[in-house]
């Protein structure tokens, strides 16, 4: 049983703290969902950072812990030495919730870690320097002390539980939710769309290439990229692209929440080519409005996708063009992919995804009291 009838909770919120990408949006919409269960559970969101402050109207009804540490200094204490507990920032709770696969330390709370895919241990090279430096070395052991496990799909959970020698009944998988959009009135047109940072995981130079071809041989639109730039973007073209064809592939960058929308809402259809993905959050959001998505059969992208959309090798040069042709030039194609992602993301559900975490949560609480 937990101490008192509202299980107190503290979420490390860093992620979402700036530019909300994947984790971001699910640490952000997660937090806000729990909050909304003010009679089950209490919300303190965690962020550490130098020069960026964390607001106290950031989540409604949630608490702040703003500590003016910078986070690759505190990450490492944390990841390497276990230390300071969080607690020393002023933060009480019965649990604490970390958004990534290291532990935050606590001195009595129950602690959870988020694992939303092993990439890291396949391609460290394609990470960044600090998740080179800690995950791979460091995810055994924390998954194995941590007093529960959240991931987004089931896919992860079965890699989890093969991979880190992790008991199934220690890690929840907690889907993230459509969002209350509606659904959308088909332009004629649109761009084709990628919606995500741009680095090697994504995939994003086979989507180039596969464009290019199909752009070589037929009459097609843009391509819009939108999302953060990581890596150089004369390497996602092939040597000697012409000219013409390079300008119509276009790089928004990150884009707000009200601009993403409206690339959705303009779009002819979202593709999502990744080599791996934990869940892709963008192949929901774009099944929401009824976006037709071409996606790589790799990842969870098959169980989010559940049959609504096509999914294609992404490792052959010619089913990719294939993909986006066909739905290019069917009417009839892209309004019944339109209609079976409406009723498969009605499916995903922020409120539900939160009473399982709680669930999931009262069950780290009582393990964590039992054994210390």
């Amino acid at each position: 049983m937990v101490p008192s009838a509202r299980l107190r909770i503290l979420l490390d919120y860093r992620p979402a703290l700036r530019e909300r990408t994947g984790v971001g949006e699910y640490a952000h919409q997660m937090a806000t969902a729990l909050a909304r269960r003010s009679g089950q559970a209490s919300v303190t969101l965690f962020s550490s950072s130098w020069k960026d402050r964390l607001g106290s109207g950031a989540v409604p009804g949630a608490a702040v812990v703003d500590a003016r540490v910078p986070v690759r200094v505190l990450n490492l204490l944390w990841h390497r030495l276990g230390w300071p507990a969080v607690e020393t920032f002023g933060a009480a709770a019965d649990v604490a919730w970390s958004l990534h696969p290291m532990l935050m330390p606590a001195r009595t709370a129950a602690q959870i870690i988020s694992i939303f895919d092993l990439f890291f241990l396949d391609h460290p090279a394609q990470t960044t320097r600090e998740v080179r430096r800690d995950y791979a070395a460091l995810v055994r052991e924390h998954a194995r002390r941590a007093n529960g496990i959240v991931t987004s799909s089931e896919y992860t959970r079965g890699l989890i539980e093969t991979r880190l020698g992790v008991s199934r009944d220690r890690v929840t998988v907690c889907y993230p939710g459509a969002p209350a959009w509606r659904v959308r009135e088909e332009p004629a047109g649109g761009p084709i769309l990628h919606v995500g940072t741009i680095e090697p995981r994504k995939n994003v130079a086979a989507l180039i290439r596969a464009y290019l071809a199909l752009a070589a041989a037929d009459d097609v639109p843009p391509l819009v990229l939108a999302g953060r730039v990581e890596t150089a973007v004369d390497d996602l073209f092939p040597v000697a692209t012409p000219d013409r064809l390079r300008s119509m592939v276009r790089f928004k960058g990150y884009v707000s929440d009200d601009e993403r929308l409206r690339l959705f809402r303009e779009a002819s259809m979202l593709v999502v080519p990744s080599s791996d993905e934990g869940f892709g959050i963008p192949a929901l959001e774009a099944m929401t409005i009824g976006l037709p998505v071409v996606a790589a059969a790799r990842g969870s992208l098959p169980e989010v996708l559940g049959g609504a959309g096509i999914l294609v090798d992404p490792d052959d040069p010619a089913a990719l063009p294939a993909a986006m042709r066909r739905v290019l030039g069917a009417e009839s194609i892209r309004r019944e992919m339109a209609a079976k992602g409406v009723a498969r993301a009605r499916l995903f559900d922020w409120d539900a995804s939160a009473g399982r975490l709680l669930e999931a949560f009262g069950a780290a609480f009582e393990r964590r009291r039992t054994t210390g």
